[in-house]
């Protein structure tokens, strides 16, 4: 690895012909680059600066999913209290579209908290017997993206503006105790309907915490019932005991062959239930599909405390006082998606002013992230170094971006397509990685730029070559070997197009970040001036922009 001077050099990085990049599928844990990197490395270097998470066969995987600041979204989408029944259904829906996607996934539990009181928290459990890192990420978009419409079809413009989730993963050598201690979660709902059917009383929020205090499970029944008129045992299930999605073995009639008899064969089916104890060896034994993949309960298992549970939760923290990089990717973007959706070839510039409006959006929720670069169906999010977001846990961080990403992306859909239906939600996976100086930091941005040149040129010369007559196996054969200037030339003499003369959206990419926007009066006097998120698409592998904006990657003591 060749020395890099002080003075920052990206300008050594050079344009040259290749493929477009493939998709990463996975999430992955971050370590740092070290202090010195030829900022003309290839693509390599960077994607080895991380590396993947694997949990030990044979363990079980729990990925916990719960809301980010749903005590605001549910109060910005009038959500009834305590319980709403559309919500919870929603919840339920999405968990059934995850367990329909992933056939390694067993089993969904959801339940709620009584840390804030409303419907603030819905908990999505998986036990999967996968041993590779867990795809976090395309879980949390078919969970948020995948049966919104119709539910709550009422509010459905608001509805994924705060959702944000986070998750965690535990490894687990048996089943029983999992199950137990996220059952007794469920016992918060009784809290709630106290407290709530209180507060409509009359009594403060507050005074409602106060009475409840140190009551039992008898004494909660009791004030519902000689207050309030209430048997909470008449409640709905729902309610009362959480939802658990499984799957299990169903015989249906399939038609393989025209010209043969119909023949029955089990097929596995999502369904709902709503248990009195999910720990119970009964209900396991009731379930052979659950006997079969995690092996039958030889007793019930009950009281596990939380406390307990949580020896099993590993919790990597990205290094202190290092940039971090939260990188987002389509899952399936070109190969499918794209497709489905008419997107223009090569550039759609609806779609990728949709993906900037999700960046905008992303930046203005999480302060910390001082700048954004995008292209394509990519979007790389940078977070100043002394950031302690999630207290720099890396699955808490690449889950909430990602997922408001995803979610702002199926709100803001029809803004960008109003005469195009999304025909299926889009998915996005991420990653964290550090990197620890300026000038690697800068050099990442170089490289992302460059592959946005290199990408669209060719892209550019592939589909003019595909839209004049060729088929796609003749146009990869004309430019294979080709260089940039070739490539600039082939679209001169055949197309009459002039590169450099294309959008600068789809030869720059896109740059997000914090600016000032100065107000002025009549007479040309500064007022004011307050930050805006801008979109801008400069050269941001040189040095005049980032002189321009000094303060967007500004160096700061790590004490400060």
């Amino acid at each position: 690895m060749n020395k890099v001077d002080n003075k920052h050099s990206v300008k050594h990085w050079t344009l040259s012909s290749s493929p477009s990049r493939p998709f990463l599928l996975h999430l992955q844990s971050p370590v740092c680059l070290p202090p010195i990197c030829n900022a003309a490395a290839s693509a390599s270097a960077f994607a080895s600066a991380s590396f993947t998470d694997e949990v030990m066969y044979p363990n079980l995987v729990v990925v916990r999913i719960d809301g980010c600041n749903f005590e605001r979204f549910s109060e910005i989408n009038e959500f009834e209290k305590p319980n709403d029944e559309k919500a919870l259904n929603l919840m339920n829906s999405c968990a059934t579209s995850v367990l329909e996607k992933y056939p390694d996934i067993i089993l969904a539990y959801a339940s709620f908290s009584r840390k804030k009181p409303s419907f603030t928290k819905g908990v999505l459990v998986k036990l999967t017997l996968q041993q590779d890192s867990f795809p976090h990420c395309l879980i949390l978009h078919i969970f948020i993206c995948g049966k919104m419409e119709g539910i709550l079809s009422s509010k459905q413009h608001e509805i994924y503006s705060f959702i944000q989730i986070t998750c965690h993963m535990l490894s687990i050598n048996g089943g029983s105790s999992s199950i137990s201690c996220l059952e007794t979660k469920r016992i918060e709902n009784q809290y709630n309907t106290c407290l709530w059917m209180l507060i409509k009383s009359g009594k403060s929020e507050r005074e409602a915490h106060e009475i409840l205090k140190g009551t039992k499970k008898q004494e909660k029944n009791e004030i519902l019932f000689q207050q309030f008129g209430i048997n909470y045992k008449n409640l709905p299930q729902m309610y009362r005991q959480g939802s658990c999605v499984l799957k299990t073995e169903v015989e249906e009639t399939l038609k393989i062959h025209d010209n043969e008899p119909p023949v029955k064969r089990l097929q596995k089916k999502v369904i709902i239930v709503h248990s009195e104890n999910i720990a119970s060896r009964s209900f396991w034994n009731d379930y052979s599909c659950l006997c079969k993949d995690l092996s039958c309960f030889e007793q019930n298992v009950n009281n596990i405390k939380q406390e307990y549970m949580k020896l099993f939760q590993f919790e990597n923290k990205l290094l202190p006082f290092t940039w971090i990089v939260i990188r987002i990717d389509g899952s399936h973007f070109h190969s499918r998606f794209s497709e489905v959706h008419g997107f223009e070839k090569p550039n759609d510039e609806q779609a990728l002013k949709l993906m900037n409006s999700c960046a905008v959006a992303v930046l203005e929720e999480f302060k910390d992230i001082v700048f954004a670069y995008g292209v394509s169906d990519e979007y790389s999010f940078i977070l100043k170094r002394n950031t302690q977001l999630y207290q720099r846990r890396p699955s808490e961080m690449v889950s909430a971006i990602v997922s408001l990403f995803s979610s702002t992306y199926v709100m803001k859909w029809k803004e960008y397509f109003p005469k195009k239906e999304l025909k299926y939600p889009s998915n996005f996976d991420g990653r964290a990685v550090c990197y620890p100086s300026y000038e690697i930091i800068r050099d990442y941005l170089a490289w992302r730029q460059v592959d946005c040149h290199i990408n669209n040129q060719y892209n550019t010369c592939f589909w003019m070559l595909v839209k004049s007559g060729k088929t796609t196996k003749e146009a990869q054969s004309l430019l294979k070997g080709t260089q940039t200037q070739e490539k600039n030339q082939m679209l001169l003499n055949l197309f009459k197009i002039d590169y450099k003369t294309l959008p600068i959206i789809f030869r720059n990419g896109s740059s997000v970040f914090w600016d000032k926007e100065m107000m002025l009066t009549d007479n040309g006097v500064i007022t004011k001036s307050y930050k805006k998120v801008v979109v801008e698409h400069p050269n941001i592998i040189e040095d005049c922009f980032w002189e321009t904006h000094p303060l967007i990657l500004e160096e700061m003591s790590p004490r400060s």
